[in-house]
Parts: structure tokens; sequence; C-alpha cells
């Protein structure tokens, strides 16, 4: 089975569009957004949602002359602040930002929003590409000698990552079946927390986003065995992909993005795509996502709402032919 394949749009052409509708109507969105803004961010603090969140409101706030405030309100997997912000004023005062899980969560689990119905997409900002990683200290050098050892040890060891309901379980349970092991998932509720349990050895190996392990990688603490992507990570010339290591057509796309509530009126969303966009333009800003192994695409609007669509039937399909469950 073939996990969601990523189709990467250019920043660039997003701007460009953006900005063009901002001169069709002669600019007058510019002004129909509060001088206040919160971003509320579903995970714990210190991974990369938190510091792309961060970082781009601190760009907006610059150039734009705004506040933004940055709330984190993390558990139970993200559904506490996406149903939460999903109740809001939809008057662009109130952002969430988002990722994978918010099209996953619904098929698992019995949620109180829809994710096609109850926001407005305002843009898909980065990629972030996954990695499997193990200690630095673990014996293992390859993804197949990882495999090798958990089929030799039904049960012993450990996966972790962000989750239940991510798109790393998912992937989890996906290569457990194409490898046909028992290896045995551990689920934590934000990056942080799973790389710190990594870093102390309580779990064998973790599936997280490149963002979240660049560090640990570039300073040995970590091992990075695979990375999930349909090309090698730049940075990581040497590693090669799941699909290399033996898994045919093994791809996991990942990103974060920023929704609205939904009914927030077109002109406010595309003026607030139109500050994303430019923020990850911005030299600035790409050079400082570029050492977290974040990667720009700023598809905004219709085309990330057909995205949302598209990944919500293709992991509803991943589900399903899984038997996968929220655990």
């Amino acid at each position: 089975m073939q996990l969601p394949r990523r189709g990467l749009v250019y920043v660039a052409a997003g701007a460009a569009a953006l900005f063009s509708t901002l001169l069709l109507t002669g600019g007058s969105a510019w002004s129909q957004v509060s001088n206040t803004i919160k971003i509320v961010v579903p995970v714990p603090p210190g991974g990369g949602l938190d510091f792309l969140v961060r970082l781009l409101a601190d760009q907006i706030s610059r150039t734009q002359g705004l506040t933004m405030i940055v709330e984190s309100r993390p558990g139970a997997g993200g559904r506490i602040a996406t149903e939460a912000v999903s109740r809001l004023a939809p008057d662009g005062t109130n952002l969430l930002t988002t990722f994978p899980s918010l099209v996953i969560d619904p098929h698992l689990r019995k949620v109180n929003y829809d994710p096609l119905t109850s926001f407005e997409p305002i843009c898909k900002l980065v990629d972030a590409p996954n990695v499997i990683v193990v200690n630095g200290a673990a014996p293992y050098s390859t993804l197949a000698e990882l495999m090798n050892a958990a089929r030799s040890q039904p049960g012993a060891l450990t996966m972790a990552s962000i989750g239940p309901a991510s798109n790393q379980h998912i992937a989890i349970a996906t290569q457990k079946r194409m490898s046909k092991i028992d290896l045995t998932y551990v689920p934590y509720p934000g990056s942080a927390p799973a790389v710190n349990a990594l870093l102390g050895q309580h779990v064998t190996s973790l599936f997280a986003a490149y963002a979240n392990v660049a560090e640990q990688i570039a300073t040995g603490k970590m091992r990075a065995l695979a990375a999930a992507t349909a090309k090698r990570i730049e940075a990581l010339p040497d590693v090669p992909t799941v699909a290399e290591s033996g898994y045919k057509n093994f791809e996991l796309d990942n990103w974060f993005g920023v929704v609205a509530p939904a009914k927030t009126p077109k002109e406010t969303v595309t003026q607030l795509a139109g500050w994303f966009t430019a923020a990850i333009l911005a030299p600035e800003v790409r050079a400082k996502l570029a050492l977290q192994g974040l990667y720009p695409v700023g598809i905004c609007g219709a085309d990330f709402a057909a995205l949302l669509r598209k990944q919500n039937e293709e992991f509803g399909r991943a589900i399903r032919e899984g038997n996968i469950k929220a655990e």
C-alpha cells in the first residue's frame, strides 16, 4: 500500500498568485484583520512546528506592525486545540497551526469538528520530511538491521512517534505490515518528549520529522537509518530512503500549515495567506528554516483545500486497509 505522495508547489508561484489577487481587489483585503492575532499550536513547545510558528509570528509582527500571540495548547494528539479553534469567531483573529493529523483523527475516533468543513484552509506552509532514527549508541546502522532485529525478537523492540492518530503512526503500522514484524508502537503527545525518550534510550527507534532531530543527528546523539521521502534529504545525502531500503513506494508527506475557523471571509483568508507566504519567502526566514530541515512550499487557499480533501481520502483508505485503530 502506498502512502500519500507529496505534490510540491513552489513558493514563488503561490506568492505571485496571492499578490495578484490583492492587486485586483485594490489592496482592500489588507485592512480586514485585527491588529492582534492569536496562533494556537496544538502540540507541546520545543518541536519543529513550535519553531516555525514563532519564527513566522515574529516576522509578520515586524513587517506588518501586528501583535502576534503564540499559544501552546497541547493535548489529545492535537484534538483539544483543533476543536477549540473550530468554535471560535471567524474573524481572522484566531488561527490554528496544523499537520496531517487534522484529516487523520476523524477516521479513528469521534471528534467535534469536520476537517473539511470546520475550517478555512489558509496555507500549507512547509514540508517537514520524516526520518527513522535510533540512539547514537544503538547497534543498528541500517533500516534492514533494525527490522531484522525486530523480526528475531517479536514485540521486544519499540518505535516511537507523535501520536496516536498521526501520519507517523500510520506509516509505522504500514511498515510493520510490509515487513511482517512485531514492533511495539509507542506514541508521545509531542516531538520533544518523543526525542527525549530516544535520547534516554527508553525506546529503540523513532519515526520523526527531520526538523525535530536534525541537531541530534548532526552531533551524533542519534543515527538516521532512512528517510521517508521520495528522494534523499539534501542535508543527509548518505542516508537512503525507506523505498531504497526495500520498501517500494514508501513515502510519507509531512507538512505544517495554518487554518482559520469556517466562514472566515475570503478576503481575510487571502490577506492572511499573503502575510504567511511573504514571511516564508523572506531570505532570513528561509535560511533559518533550512537549518531546521523545513522546506517552504506555500500552497494556499483552494489548492490547500484540495490537498486536504485528497489526503483525507488517502489516509482514510490506508487506515481501513491496514485496520489501524486509535490506541
